[in-house]
Order: structure tokens, then sequence, then C-alpha cells
């Protein structure tokens, strides 16, 4: 039996894959999947369908019966590249009572947190089931949860309450934004920029569907509020292009133009209806495309769909989570986590985990120590109860 480590440890182990969305994980998953079966726990694996680089992996411990808890993390981290940081990212730095690292906070954390868990769990034979799912492609879309749950189902005893550790502060969090999110390609015609009249430049048509998104955002944000809408920061639907490329040469109409564009939508509001939205708003732009050159267009394609997480009346998740921390108040968060998959199956989720996601995906991001800490004390209390 390998050394059982503590959970800075472990965290300093999985900060040190560089396990970026657009790489492999699998050298983490292997050292995930070693460590606890040198523990004497079993585990799964699920291989991404179209992407044999990247894997999932879950794990039982205590009674092989129904009811029991699920631990959710994901295991990939947003890239580093262009960002100043001051320490290496991909190493564990402690420094004025933080632990600096891709991922400290979002969300290797927690997954250091619920890998000491388990193992405590199974050594001290708890009498309620505790499970762990590590996912893959969480940061472009929560891609990665939809089959990781369904590989769960029949293969371990299905639990009945998931904690997702995104970082909340230890906060109880019970309701989030769904999201929609699209690639777009703007075919134009290339010609002499001194003609530009006789051909189609793909970024300036591009640029009226941006516009469209910032008329969109402005519309929103002058609404006033509902109840449900109200909860959360921004108070409304917003739509969001954070990526965009295209254009050969500065004296030539672009013939190409990608972006991402993407809504976050309150819980009411209907993902399938801004969707309908952007697909009218692009089909006229095409319209005026087409009429200078009829073999110009605009593709989108859906790259992820992630519905709205919301609170549940009496939930079982919510309940233990506040009895564990105390927490009583209201928090609903704006970001996506998956949570929301989980509970369209079914489940009693709730979101709670170490860290504040104001420092995710920054440079230098970091959990401080005390968090990491309040963190464990959370995992020793999860124990407690699930030894009654």
């Amino acid at each position: 039996m390998p050394k059982s480590l503590n959970a800075r440890e472990i965290l300093d182990a999985l900060v040190g894959f560089p396990t970026v969305s657009r790489d492999t994980n699998l050298p983490l998953i292997d050292w995930v999947d070693a460590y606890l079966t040198g523990h004497g726990i079993r585990c799964h694996r699920h291989i991404k369908a179209d992407d044999p680089s990247k894997a999932a992996l879950f794990a039982h411990v205590g009674p092989e019966q129904e009811g029991g808890v699920v631990l959710s993390g994901h295991t990939d981290v947003v890239p580093v590249d262009g960002q100043p940081w001051s320490t290496d990212p991909f190493t564990v730095t402690e420094r004025d009572g933080k632990l600096f690292g891709r991922g400290t906070t979002d969300m290797k954390g927690f997954d250091a947190l619920a890998i000491w868990a388990l193992v405590e769990a199974h050594r001290r034979g708890v009498k309620r089931p505790l499970q762990i799912a590590l996912s893959f492609d969480e940061e472009i879309g929560c891609t990665g949860a939809p089959p990781l749950i369904e590989a769960m189902q029949g293969t371990v005893p299905r639990a009945d309450t998931v904690i997702v550790g995104e970082p909340t502060m230890l906060k109880a969090v019970t309701g989030h934004k769904g999201s929609k999110m699209f690639w777009v390609h703007v075919h134009g015609f290339e010609v002499h920029s001194s003609i530009m009249h006789t051909g189609v430049n793909a970024i300036m048509y591009g640029a009226k569907l941006i516009d469209w998104a910032n008329r969109m955002n402005a519309e929103e944000a002058a609404k006033t509020p509902g109840p449900v809408a109200a909860l959360f920061d921004p108070p409304y639907s917003n739509t969001h292009v954070g990526q965009i490329s295209g254009g050969t040469a500065h004296n030539i109409t672009a013939k190409d133009c990608e972006f991402g564009i993407g809504f976050r939508v309150v819980p009411g509001d209907s993902l399938d209806e801004w969707e309908d939205r952007l697909r009218a708003a692009a089909g006229e732009i095409e319209a005026s495309m087409k009429a200078v050159r009829p073999e110009t267009r605009i593709d989108i394609t859906r790259t992820s769909t992630l519905p709205p997480f919301k609170p549940e009346q009496d939930g079982k998740a919510e309940t233990l989570v506040r009895q564990l921390t105390g927490d009583n108040g209201t928090q609903h968060v704006s970001y996506g986590t998956e949570a929301s998959h989980f509970q369209a199956v079914g489940y009693s989720v709730v979101v709670c985990g170490p860290g504040d996601i104001a420092v995710a995906h920054q440079p230098d991001e970091y959990i401080t120590v005390d968090q990491f800490s309040q963190g464990q004390a959370f995992m020793e209390r999860l124990l407690d109860h699930l030894q009654t």
C-alpha cells in the first residue's frame, strides 16, 4: 500500500499535471487511479468517445448500497498562455498565506480534498457510501459531465446527493445560470480593398453580429429584473464574444471571420429562444451578404448547452451542506457548473467548495491556506456524518 498523502501533498501532485482543456488529462487520471487503487479502492474510467487522450474517473467506497454522497470535481484547467504569472503556474508555491498555482482554486483544491476524504472514508469504514467523480472538459462548456454521469449508472450504486466543489468560499450555492455556446464562421469574398464594395468582408459583417450582441446586452440590462433574475449578478441574461480571428491582409477584404459567441441565461429564460434570436440576426446579415455575393454565408455551430441549475425544495444536498457549514444564506452565481447536469438526471445537488471564484482563471491564481484548511474541516465533518 502506498504512503497516505495529506490533502496538501495531493494538491501539489494534481497541480503538477498541466491539464489544460486542449491537452490530455491522462497523466493526472493515471496518478489518481494508481493512488486510489493502491489504497484498495476500485476505480472506473470513462474514455472520451472522440478523443482517447481524455478520461473521467469515478470510484465508490463504503457499503455497496444506494443513497451515498458524490464529491464532484473536474480535472481540466484554463490556459496560462500570455498571463503574467510571478510563479510557475504548475507548481504550488506558498507565499503570504496563499497557495499559488493554476487550478488551486478552480478546482484542484477541492479535488485534492475529495481524494483525501475518499481514502479516509475507506480506511474508517463509513456506514454511508461516498463517491468521487472527476470529469474532463468542464472548462469548455461542461461537456464531459453528461457521459461521466451516464457511465456511473449501473456501475456504482446510485447516490442521491451531489456536492459540486466549485469555489464558493464554502457557501451553499443553490442556483446558477444556464448557457449555450456557439462557434460562428462568416464566409466572405475576397477582393482588393480599393473595390471592397464588390466583395464581402467577413470581419466587417461578423462585426455586425457582434454589435447585435452588444445591443442585446444593453436591452437586457435596461429591463427591470424579475424576482429570479434579481438573485444574480448581473441580474439578466447576457451575450458574450471572447475569441475572434480572420483576414488575410490589410488591403484584402477578409474571406473568413470566426468567433465564439455564447449566452448565460437566468432560470426562466429560454436557451432555445436565445439561439433562435442569434440565428435570426445572423440570417438578416447573411441576406445582405448574399445580395453582394450569393456564395457567401454564415455558419453557426452549437458547441455546448448547459441547463440552468435551479433551487430545490427541501433538497437533501443543500440540507447536508448547510448542516456541515452552518451557512444559511441564499447564494446564486452567474457562472456555470456541472451541478445542472447531475440535477437533470434526478440527483439532489448543491455547489460548495473552498476558494474564491474571483481569482479563478487569473494569473497568479491562488487559494488561501485558511480556505484550504476550512475545506479540510468540511471534509472531516462530512466523514463524521457518513459514520452516523
